[in-house]
């Protein structure tokens, strides 16, 4: 009796959070968001520090919250990993000054000096509170109300960052090259590593641009390239099972009949036969291509940061 008692009482206590706090932020580098509340679940994506995101409900066992993020994805996170918020701590941190996190990867220190101790690691996209600066650095907050110190090189104010934004094919694509070798991450959504939907998605979001996580779901996107010859560099390339149309992997297209995409490591092919980087393999499955870059803020699904509901509410 006393024990049902307590799990009822637990339920009724989870259930009072979760409507009080029906809010949250990624606190950390990356976020690893699961399919079930348990340490050895599937990974199903990716969130990245500085992100808002809405808490679903909270697992009674570990105490983590199912998150849906601002691409509509949800999973199951670690409850270190997101710091739950009111729905006023939430606009709070929205309308905040940021910081982005421009290189690849970083440390944030507890003093301006390189010899400090490590607050945090981050990665590019990561956002974090900007708190003004001290000589070549930059002081931040964390959503759990942390602060530290990033070296100015690996980021900048977001109003600097929107000046210099370019969102230009020829931009995307030396992002996308820029991520060249780096490793293949079942569900992975950031430099850590990344699946090739996920690869999409990161370049992208580097460039202030939201999409659909899987392949399957950015395929719709835009508009549709049926012809190889009608591809423009900086469109997407997706391939698949020819006889179902089934969609499962995709990439970047460089032009003169190469990609760069994320399968084994970041890695760029051909669809050419007589090129040294041929890949038979994807070019016997290619479906067909996607422009979708001038579609942003134009189509559901295709938004920014300024218009996502997520950084907008």
């Amino acid at each position: 009796m006393k024990k049902k008692l307590f799990v009822l009482l637990s339920g009724l206590l989870l259930s009072s959070l979760v409507s009080a706090q029906q809010w949250g932020v990624v606190d950390i580098s990356v976020c690893n968001m699961r399919k079930t509340p348990d340490y050895d679940a599937e990974m199903v994506s990716q969130a990245l520090l500085g992100t808002p995101v809405h808490v679903l409900r909270i697992s009674e066992s570990l105490g983590w919250p199912e998150i849906q993020s601002p691409d509509r994805y949800i999973g199951w996170v670690h409850k270190d990993a997101v710091t739950l918020m009111t729905q006023k701590e939430y606009h709070a941190w929205n309308r905040a000054t940021k910081v982005v996190v421009t290189s690849l990867a970083g440390v944030v220190r507890d003093r301006p000096s390189r010899k400090g101790g490590t607050v945090s690691d981050v990665v590019a996209g990561d956002r974090l509170r900007y708190l003004g600066r001290k000589g070549t650095w930059l002081k931040v907050g964390f959503p759990d109300g942390r602060t530290g110190y990033l070296f100015r090189k690996d980021g900048m104010p977001e109003s600097k960052w929107r000046r210099r934004l370019d969102c230009s094919p020829e931009a995307v694509l030396a992002t996308a090259r820029s991520m060249t070798g780096f490793p293949y991450l079942w569900a992975g959504m950031s430099p850590k590593g990344m699946d090739c939907s996920g690869f999409v998605r990161t370049v992208l979001f580097l460039h202030d641009i939201i999409i659909p996580r899987d392949a399957s779901q950015q395929a719709p996107m835009g508009e549709r390239i049926d012809r190889q010859e009608d591809l423009q560099p900086g469109d997407l390339v997706f391939f698949g099972n020819r006889q179902t149309g089934r969609v499962s992997h995709v990439g970047f297209y460089l032009g003169e009949g190469r990609f760069i995409h994320s399968l084994g490591l970041v890695k760029v092919g051909s669809m050419d036969p007589s090129a040294p980087d041929y890949d038979a393999y994807n070019t016997g499955r290619y479906l067909f291509g996607a422009r979708i870059l001038p579609y942003i803020d134009r189509q559901e699904g295709l938004n920014t940061t300024l218009t996502n509901p997520f950084y907008a509410e």
